[in-house]
């Protein structure tokens, strides 16, 4: 039998025994928690399976009121092959097509997600899809970067920098509204998350009081980084390399051997900025209800 769930530190311990990959139940807590906190106002699916077997978390997308996501999906390796999975997914779609939804996607509801879709390497969630009737629309990536490695380039460039009148400094309270003034609601919510709290931060650059850039790490999971943005008058400057670094090496600091760049863009940016490699894919099913 499929309810509400309202218990996310079992939702968080759940997750830690059914998530396959290391990576991703080394942070099943963290996971549970980000996503049982999402942005004010957004509407949200809880599901539990009645024996404590399998969750599901879901939402109704803020910027398509039409769209809903099916953001995290796990049942115990022990339940699998039993119909929770599949269970769990049409309790979902229905409570969905409820607030709205007149179709599906598997994956993260930007900008608090857990993934930007189904991992390549999750074999049952991906034969869950397409049995359930979902086609893949999208695929997108995350990037790793060593965090073992050390660049001599780091100290030059923030030299650099300075020389230039730009400094680098943990962002302040007025961070978001400058971020969103951009890049809209989303990011602006992300940088608000790393602000202030335990295995998160953000830092700007700024010249003349004015902000150039801004890098933000841990918003939606500790070991990731972003999201990062440069104004345009900061083009040519080397501002995104430099902050990039400064997130990465706190994330060092506080005993990480990697850091994920999710839903990276720019391949070839931080490919050459600090030697990260596309690593993790994901694809997107989507479905129409």
């Amino acid at each position: 039998m499929i309810g509400d769930l309202d218990d996310v530190a079992g939702a968080g311990a759940l997750l830690g025994r059914a998530l396959d990959l290391p990576e991703d139940a080394a942070e099943a807590e963290a996971l549970a928690a980000r996503l049982a906190a999402p942005p004010r106002g957004r509407a949200v699916v809880r599901l539990g399976a009645g024996d404590g077997t399998g969750a599901a978390f879901a939402s109704i997308s803020d910027a398509d009121p039409g769209l809903g996501h099916v953001e995290l999906l796990a049942v115990l390796p022990e339940a699998r092959r039993r119909g929770v999975g599949s269970a769990l997914l049409r309790a979902a779609e229905e409570r969905l097509a409820a607030l709205g939804a007149t179709r599906v996607r598997l994956g993260g509801n930007p900008p608090c997600y857990a993934w930007p879709g189904v991992d390549v390497r999750y074999t049952p969630a991906v034969c869950l899809a397409r049995r359930a009737g979902y086609k893949m629309t999208d695929t997108a990536w995350n990037m790793t970067a060593d965090l073992t490695l050390h660049s001599a380039e780091a100290a030059l460039d923030e030299s650099r920098l300075e020389g230039q009148g730009v400094k680098v400094l943990p962002a302040g309270p007025d961070t978001p509204r400058w971020v969103r003034s951009i890049w809209g609601d989303g990011w602006a919510w992300e940088v608000e998350q790393s602000l202030g709290r335990g295995g998160a931060g953000c830092y700007v650059a700024v010249r003349d009081g004015e902000i150039l850039g801004f890098a933000a790490y841990g918003a939606n999971r500790p070991s990731w980084f972003g999201p990062m943005g440069t104004s345009p008058a900061a083009e040519g400057l080397g501002v995104g390399r430099v902050l990039l670094r400064r997130c990465l090496a706190d994330q060092r600091a506080a005993g990480l051997r990697a850091a994920q760049i999710g839903w990276a863009g720019p391949i070839g940016f931080y490919s050459k900025a600090v030697g990260a490699r596309v690593e993790r894919v994901f694809w997107i099913y989507t479905k129409a209800l």
